[in-house]
């Protein structure tokens, strides 16, 4: 089963890639999202050139390869687009197996519990809890978290006093009986990050996001060991050194990695698996509606550290207008859960529209051998 060709079908905001193999397997997956018109370009000159050939079957050997011979230029924008490459070989292994990519993992659910994330900072605190209010009342969310300071804010808020405005008024909209979750987006010193973390915990906060630069991981383990709530990180992260520092010398309470960030399913596995053998949950981080939040959703619902949910944002096509019909059936949010489908693979069909309106490249065998 040799990777014969891989497609990429891109706007500025995502990118999606086809993978096709000699047997004629079919497989979508995706790159990370922003930027993807830059990624699609990373899949086709850093990825394809050395997958081309190779078995489909084995991800494991795949991500090695190109990691090794790509290790004058790993990075960001190299994992993005490994990602694309690796969850279209997944959904061929689904396809292949009959199995949906959760159950091909070893999970039996069918839905799975989701967080309702505001991904805003201008909004007001009044208008970002009615809207949550309405959430929860129409779909059932029982968990639901919102920004506060500003992102890489240095111990600023984003205007004078939102912070704490914003976490009273949640608490007091949604009840005592829901779980609250904070976003600081890299925004505090330790300092700083104690005290509106001993804040939150006087409001029942039950998770705080990212407290300070995720690149300073001794600042966060500070706020880790000062405080009860729970701190999470790692949604920036992709290099395995810097997650066994994180895991080894618990700078957070939960994992947070993104799958499209870690370059795909087989790399997010290894740093669940590491949490796993630390004792840490592992909560995925999806911060949009693209594929990224099935891909997470699948993950999640499979694997044995996975934590009380998953990130599913509420912005609507106002807010990601990039986000509309790109795959159906969309996603269906029930008493607080996304449902999640058993169909082979990822479960969807790519939107033919979507794919029309896209720019496309493609690498082939024949363009190397």
């Amino acid at each position: 089963m040799k990777i014969i060709s891989i497609e990429t079908f891109h706007n500025e905001y995502v990118a999606l890639v086809r993978l096709r193999t000699d047997e004629g397997d079919e497989g979508w997956g995706q790159v990370s999202p922003y930027n993807a018109d830059i990624t699609a370009q990373v899949v086709h000159r850093q990825v394809a050139y050395h997958v081309l050939g190779m078995d489909a079957a084995n991800t494991e050997a795949i991500t090695q390869t190109v990691i090794d011979r790509e290790h004058k230029f790993q990075g960001t924008y190299l994992y993005r687009a490994l990602c694309g490459v690796d969850t279209a070989l997944w959904d061929i292994r689904g396809k292949r197996a009959g199995k949906s990519v959760s159950s091909l993992l070893g999970g039996s659910a069918t839905s799975f519990p989701v967080y309702a994330s505001s991904m805003q900072r201008e909004i007001s605190p009044e208008a970002d809890a009615e809207r949550m209010l309405a959430l929860k009342e129409q779909y059932g969310y029982q968990s639901f978290k919102f920004r506060i300071g500003r992102e890489c804010g240095h111990d600023e808020d984003q205007w004078p006093g939102r912070t704490e405005k914003i976490v009273s008024q949640m608490r007091k909209i949604l009840g005592d009986e829901v779980s609250l979750l904070v976003d600081a987006n890299s925004g505090y010193t330790p300092v700083k990050a104690i005290e509106v973390g001993r804040m939150l915990s006087d409001f029942g906060v039950s998770h705080f996001e990212e407290p300070c630069p995720y690149w300073e991981l001794d600042w966060t383990r500070q706020v880790t060991e000062a405080l009860d709530i729970d701190v999470s990180g790692g949604e920036q992260d992709n290099n395995m050194i810097v997650w066994r520092q994180m895991i080894d010398n618990k700078a957070v309470n939960i994992v947070q990695p993104d799958i499209c960030y870690m370059g795909g399913i087989t790399r997010t596995l290894q740093v669940a698996n590491m949490a796993k053998t630390a004792g840490l949950p592992c909560t995925l981080h999806s911060a949009n509606l693209s594929l990224v939040t099935l891909f997470s959703i699948h993950f999640m619902a499979a694997i044995e550290n996975a934590g009380k949910y998953v990130e599913f944002s509420i912005e609507d096509l106002n807010y990601y207008p990039w986000q509309d019909r790109i795959f159906t059936p969309g996603y269906q949010v029930k008493n607080g859960q996304v449902l999640l489908s058993d169909a082979p693979g990822w479960g969807v069909e790519i939107n033919p529209g979507w794919l029309a309106s896209s720019a496309h490249q493609i690498s082939y065998c024949g363009s190397r051998f």
